[in-house]
């Protein structure tokens, strides 16, 4: 299926190349449940990719490993938690593709996910380099950029989380694909759109791509990440950037279209740090399961749930309509 940015921008199919790795438009529906005034809905990223995977790694590879490979790369080397639902799809569609993956990890706190998530990792053919810390992940960037050239060529560094231009890509297409959804009638036109910030691509490239697709929609990230930057300039200089690529590339992106003014960030839902459970995160999971049938987990998007209806209750969203982005990942 030909992506949405193609069809708008037909002059990019030649300069941005896209790989289709789901299945797309990922389902809509309303939150009967859940919620105190606002309107609830979700879209469930969960259900996008193919072979059990899904959330918001897949659609950011659908667009970085096919860029790598126009590239000319070999290797894509990038970062992550221990735990790392980012480095293990990298490695597994990578692998699929010709491209080798290899993953500093920095510790997280160790549970029995994380411990079957290494298992998974040592599997998958990654190289793992174990650094512990930002600082050291930083100081040990080069010497594996470094190492890992494949002749002339470089590899292909990535940040964590595949949170770079071109990964934002995957949720301009998003959000592309919930104006279409809006559109044939399936939902509402949001007020608001919550998910998780764990490294900034999504919300990125949904504050663009939604104004992209004219709608008037705000996108409300939940930080859910201590260990990098993700402050509202810092996410909001990735979406300039993301724009900015799209111009290079060859889109006419009119400058009225530039985004700016639709994204607010909030960050009183960590609670302890990356990787730290919530007893609020662990409450919106549990009632997500049982009123909804909505599979989240700790890390990510039970804290980005939790948050909303927090916010919800006190009024925030003034009734609505506000969807949910369920960026959960493998199954």
């Amino acid at each position: 299926m030909t992506p949405l940015l193609h069809r708008l921008h037909p002059e990019l199919s030649q300069t941005l190349p896209h790989l289709a790795l789901g299945t797309r438009p990922t389902p809509v529906r309303r939150l009967t449940a859940l919620g105190a005034g606002a309107d609830l809905w979700v879209k469930d990223d969960s259900a996008f990719g193919d072979g059990g995977w899904g959330g918001n790694k897949v659609r950011k590879l659908e667009w970085l490993l096919p860029d790598a490979l126009r590239r000319g790369r070999r290797t894509i080397v990038t970062v992550g938690g221990l735990g790392t639902n980012w480095g293990l799809a990298t490695a597994l569609y990578g692998r699929e593709h010709g491209l080798k993956t290899v993953l500093a990890l920095v510790d997280q706190p160790v549970d029995d996910h994380v411990r079957r998530q290494l298992e998974r990792l040592r599997a998958s053919g990654a190289e793992l380099h174990l650094t512990h810390t930002r600082a050291r992940t930083v100081l040990a960037a080069p010497l594996l950029l470094a190492r890992h050239f494949s002749g002339m060529r470089p590899p292909y560094p990535l940040p964590a989380g595949g949170s770079s231009p071109v990964g934002a890509l995957g949720y301009v297409e998003a959000a592309l694909e919930l104006a279409e959804q809006v559109r044939s009638g399936e939902l509402p036109e949001p007020t608001h759109l919550v998910t998780p910030v764990g490294s900034g691509g999504t919300v990125a490239g949904l504050a663009l791509g939604l104004r992209l697709a004219g709608l008037s929609t705000r996108v409300l990230g939940v930080v859910v990440n201590d260990t990098l930057r993700l402050d509202h300039r810092s996410l909001t200089r990735l979406t300039h950037r993301t724009a900015r690529l799209l111009r290079r590339r060859g889109a006419r992106l009119p400058e009225t279209r530039t985004p700016t003014g639709n994204l607010e960030v909030v960050t009183d839902w960590l609670g302890t740090g990356y990787g730290h459970p919530t007893a609020e995160g662990e409450a919106a999971r549990r009632l997500a399961a049982d009123l909804e049938h909505l599979e989240l987990e700790p890390v990510y998007t039970a804290k980005a749930l939790a948050a909303l209806l927090a916010l919800d209750a006190r009024g925030h969203f003034d009734g609505g309509p506000v969807v949910y982005l369920n960026t959960n990942g493998s199954r």
